[in-house]
């Protein structure tokens, strides 16, 4: 085998598991695109030890930790493709070329879809979130907006109160039950049935938006959930197991973050209903320390065929 371990995607789960393994003196090979989800976003917040700091920077410090491991390699190579053979994995690149390791951990991420508004994707981590406790302090009290999709937009009415007044544009995609309307005007979140058309302000920050009986709104922020999809179908050429989240589907994994196929290991956002830096990093833990403990437990798979 060329690695002990492979992990695809070298955000904070990937870097986190590689670090668990590199400590275990086990060769590790991290692949990354460079194209994280959160890199539309400034800051990260909520991230104990590194709130307010740039998603970018903290990876590159978390990578320069992770370099000092001499069985550590990195490339910049997207994995297209994975299979068991024997007792490991083979892996294929899209620059070609084939590598091959006894355990996988996949922490490639997911892709957002967003609405089609104009004036909405290039605002999208600035002025256009998806997360209050993320982003929502920040916004200091100013009037916020959740754009519906689903029933997810009344979790986030009820939540966005705490960080500013709240306006719920339910955009013929979600009808309130009446025990929905009373908890939110209890709340105090006003429901506005007249869709929203666009946005408006110098992007990327947001003004207001534009409706279509010709009102705008004033808005600091718009909150939407994104539909969300695995970064790569390399967990499907594997047969790994899918659990349908509220944003989409996500990998099915156990406690210890051992997908339902031996040997192959997730962490992050492809493997959690609730995306969160703090609980990515700490599921790369797990997946790291799985990751060795099945190497020298079940070196061959011999228990898991």
């Amino acid at each position: 085998m060329d690695h002990d371990v492979i992990v695809i995607g070298g955000s904070f789960a990937g870097l986190s598991a590689a670090m668990q393994l590199a400590r275990a003196r086990r060769t590790v090979l991290l692949l990354d695109t460079n194209a994280p989800r959160n890199r539309f976003a400034a800051t990260s917040h909520g991230f104990p030890g590194q709130d307010g700091r740039g998603p970018a920077e903290i990876g590159g410090a978390l990578r320069a930790e992770l370099a000092a491991y001499s069985t550590v390699a990195f490339a910049s190579e997207a994995a297209v493709a994975a299979r068991r053979e024997g007792d490991g994995f083979v892996v294929s690149l899209a620059a070609g070329g084939k590598i091959t390791a006894r355990r996988l951990v996949l922490a490639y991420g997911v892709r957002d879809t967003l609405p089609d508004l104009p004036g909405l994707a290039e605002r999208w981590g600035v002025s256009v979130l998806h997360c209050p406790y993320c982003h929502g302090y920040e916004l200091d009290r100013q009037p916020v907006g959740v754009l519906a999709r689903n029933d997810m937009a009344f979790h986030q009415a009820m939540l966005l109160p705490d960080w500013g007044p709240t306006t719920l544009f339910t955009q013929g995609s979600f009808e309130p039950t009446s025990e929905q309307r009373q908890a939110l005007v209890a709340r105090g979140a006003e429901l506005e049935t007249t869709p929203v058309v666009s946005l408006l302000g110098p992007s990327p920050k947001l003004e207001a938006v534009h409706l279509t009986d010709g009102r705008t709104i004033p808005l600091a922020a718009l909150f939407v959930a994104p539909l969300t999809l695995p970064s790569s179908d390399l967990a499907n050429q594997l047969g790994c197991a899918m659990r349908d989240g509220p944003t989409g589907p996500y990998l099915e994994v156990d406690a210890m973050q051992a997908t339902t196929v031996p040997g192959v290991f997730a962490a992050g956002d492809l493997a959690s209903p609730m995306p969160n830096a703090t609980l990515a990093a700490a599921a790369g833990v797990l997946a790291g320390a799985a990751a060795h403990r099945s190497l020298v437990f079940d070196p061959d798979l011999a228990l898991a065929a």
